[in-house]
């Protein structure tokens, strides 16, 4: 028979993470929504909790192997604190968590390391493209060869932390497949 309930290892985690979000999300979170503003101290305390680094394999400077049900268990403890403030906290992830399982050994060891590092690093991922019958199999946002560099081309919409991310994962479509497209800031 197969059980659900969360490991002993599991059970800290979510206890650690409700104990951040009760004391540091909740309280603030109403001000959040009025002002449209998160505190970079508690994006920074709750990147420090090493939420997106425990999925990272140790060989890239994680301390961890990626597990979904983990994942659910925190993203969910994070929500019930305030999704807002979750989402910029675990944003990071929607490029961390595609590198780790898809990239190449080069970009592993370029981009991984810093969603292991002290410092919130802001990342995020541009999929969902403005259309009523979106498929994320079927984009028409487009990318093309151009010498060593792909030319990209097309709308995308809903990209958290756009603004403010140092690396963003693009999806588009090459030679009619869905690929996934690393652009840096600058």
């Amino acid at each position: 028979m197969i059980s659900f309930e969360p490991t002993e290892e599991q059970r800290m985690i979510i206890d650690t993470v409700h104990a951040f979000a009760a004391e540091e999300m909740r309280p603030i979170a109403r001000e959040c929504d009025e002002t449209g503003a998160i505190p970079p101290e508690v994006v920074q305390t709750g990147w420090e909790l090493g939420l997106v680094a425990a999925h990272i394999p140790e060989a890239y400077g994680g301390f961890g192997e990626p597990s979904a049900v983990t994942g659910a268990l925190v993203a969910e403890e994070l929500a019930w604190g305030d999704l807002s403030i979750a989402l910029q906290i675990l944003c990071p992830a929607l490029v961390a968590l595609p590198l780790v399982h898809c990239g190449t050994e080069a970009q592993k060891a370029r981009y991984l390391p810093r969603f292991c590092e002290a410092r919130y690093y802001p990342a995020t991922a541009a999929l969902i493209e403005p259309r009523i019958h979106f498929d994320p199999h079927a984009l028409t946002t487009t990318a093309r060869a151009d010498g060593d560099a792909y030319v990209l081309n097309g709308q995308k919409c809903y990209v958290p932390l756009a603004a403010e991310a140092e690396v963003i994962l693009v999806y588009a479509a090459l030679d009619g497949a869905t690929q996934g497209f690393l652009v840096e800031r600058g």
